[in-house]
Parts: C-alpha cells; structure tokens; sequence
C-alpha cells in the first residue's frame, strides 16, 4: 500500500512539473509575441535599408529594431514607428546631419517613376539653433535623393517649428540638378502649410510670426509622392487643412536660365558662396533616384549652430537636441497615372 501511495505521489509530482514547465514555456511564447517590430507596423520594410543616428546600419529591416533610434511605440490607440535621431551623431558620406532614415534598394529614374506614402506626426524638433538659418528647427520626413551625378534631391519634404510656437510649417523642396559644377546649386521651397524654408527670424533668437495655418507637434497629417512618366505629383493631407496637391516636372527644368532664379532663391542665398547656378535643360532626366523616409534632422552645430552637448546622444535627448517621428503607415511602389481633380 505504502509503495502505491509513494508511486500515486511521484506521478502526481511529475504531472504538476510538467503543467509548470508548459506554462512558463507558453508565458515565454506570449512574451516573444508581445514584442513588435517596425515591420510588424508597416510591412514593407523588405524594400528598404537603414541608417541610425548612431551610425547604425542595416539591410535586413525584417524583425529589426534599436531602442532609442528606430522602435514601435503605442499612444493607447494605434502602433507606431518610431524614428529618432540626435543634432549630432555619425551621418553618410555626403552630409553634416544626422538621420534615422530608411534608404529604399530598388533605384529607378524619373521616366520610370515610382510611388511613396506616409501617414505620421512629428514628435519633436531641435529646440536649439539659429533663427536665420533656414534649416533650423527642422526635420526631413521623405526625399527623392539621387544616386549618381551629383547625387543631389528632386525633394525634400519638411516640417519645422520655431521654439515658443504652438504651430510649425510643412514645406517641400525642390533642389536642382545644375550644368557643369555643383556650386550653384540652390534649393526652391513650396508652402503646404504655414510658412517655407524661406521664412526665418531677423536674428538667430528672434523668430518670425507664427504661422495660422500651421501644424502642431503631434498633429497627424499624410503625403504622397507619386512620380510618374518624369512627372511628380505630390498629395498632402490633414484632418484640420485643406487637402494640396502639386505637380512638378522632373524632367524638364523651370530653372534653366538666370533669370529663371526666383527672387526667393536670391534672398535665402545672398549671403552664400552656392545659390547662383542654373540647372541642365533636363533636370534629373535618366539619372538614377531612390525614395527615402523617417527622420533626417537639419540642425547639427555647423550651419544651425544647435546645441549638441560634445556629442553625447544621451544629453541630446535630455536636453531637447533631436528630431523624432512616428509613422504608422507607410507604402512604396510603382508610380501610377495621377487621379488630377
């Protein structure tokens, strides 16, 4: 009896350990699912690389993600991407500022086109910088970037917002693509709404008005970039404004002659060595470009003179100096014929 007793006792031990063991093995299944990706949020990031404010880089976005620079975030209501970026960091080769910024693999040409959206809210800009220069208190949130020639940028599409003020601007640019040299190359800049990259304080702590048509930190708002057959249309959406569409020849330049300059190329430039070329008749006709998005930011201690605390990215974020944003939609694909109203 006392050996069936011990037995009966020893298989029930055995069963209640492995009931323990399933359980812990089922928690820890739960807690991995728990855990989401960027590519959890916006699945197309197969399609893209990355560059992190930190130096950073990766090709392989499935399953990718760095605490503090590009992670999922929730507000109580919907999941989202987060890019995060310092004044001052490691960037590429070919700029001063930092970006947390996906880089899109398949390149094409304008003739080509191609298809990019984003639906996001601007988290956070520079506190720190200086008013006169007009990328101050600015972050790039999409681009078409060129990949050869001189490897500049058909668009760039900003938001900015001067500090004390409640409501910040959402402008795109348009750089050109000059004959010759790549000195005088200058950037031409389009309201959405409020003001453009060309409005900025009379001295660097003053600012200008504040804009009433503008858009507030944490204010969501979308774009789309379609180019197709060497044209680009572009889309700007929000809840609070006015829908604005724009159409913008990639292939054919507006800026072919001097007297093409506009007046507010004149004024932003005055006072630098580039800003005075003239683009080729073509524009960026056959020259390879790719999409990119997330979080360039514009300030860095040499041209904006923001605060970057020698560096440290830990004292950036503590103290105002970075630029964050958060997209919870996003696509990429081919161009499409326009749907013009």
């Amino acid at each position: 009896m006392k050996k069936l007793l011990f037995i009966a006792m020893l298989f029930l031990s055995i069963i209640s350990c492995k009931k323990n063991a399933k359980v812990t093995s089922e928690e820890k299944n739960s807690t991995e699912k728990t855990i989401k990706y960027p590519s959890d949020v916006i699945p197309f990031m197969e399609e893209w690389k990355i560059l992190l404010g930190d130096g950073t880089k990766s090709e392989d976005l499935v399953g990718f993600q760095k605490q503090d620079f590009f992670y999922v975030k929730n507000d109580k209501k919907t999941d989202w991407v987060v890019y995060k970026t310092p004044n001052s960091g490691i960037t590429s080769r070919t700029s001063s500022n930092t970006r947390t910024e996906l880089g899109q693999k398949e390149h094409w040409i304008p003739e080509v086109g191609g298809k990019l959206t984003g639906t996001l809210k601007v988290q956070h800009v520079s506190t720190t910088g200086d008013a006169t220069a007009a990328s101050s208190f600015s972050v790039v949130i999409g681009q078409i970037h060129s990949d050869e020639g001189h490897e500049n940028e058909p668009l760039k599409i900003y938001f900015k917002k001067f500090p004390g003020h409640t409501k910040g601007s959402v402008f795109w640019n348009y750089e050109i693509n000059p004959k010759g040299d790549n000195i005088g190359r200058f950037d031409y800049s389009t309201a959405v709404w409020g003001h453009d990259f060309s409005v900025v304080g009379d001295s660097a702590n003053t600012y200008p008005k504040e804009p009433e048509n503008g858009v507030a930190l944490g204010e969501e708002f979308s774009y789309e970039v379609n180019v197709y057959k060497g044209i680009m249309y572009l889309t700007f959406k929000s809840e609070n404004h006015k829908t604005i569409k724009f159409t913008k020849s990639l292939i054919e330049s507006e800026f072919a002659t001097r007297k093409d300059i506009p007046e507010q190329v004149l004024k932003v430039y005055a006072n630098r060595e580039k800003g005075g070329g003239v683009e080729r008749e073509i524009a960026y006709a056959g020259e390879i470009n790719y999409f990119k998005q997330g979080a360039y930011n514009q300030a860095n201690a040499k041209s904006t003179k923001s605060e970057v605390y020698g560096g440290d990215i830990a004292k950036q974020y503590a103290n105002g100096s970075y630029a964050e944003v958060w997209f919870k939609e996003a696509t990429v694909s081919a161009g499409t014929p326009p749907n013009i109203d």
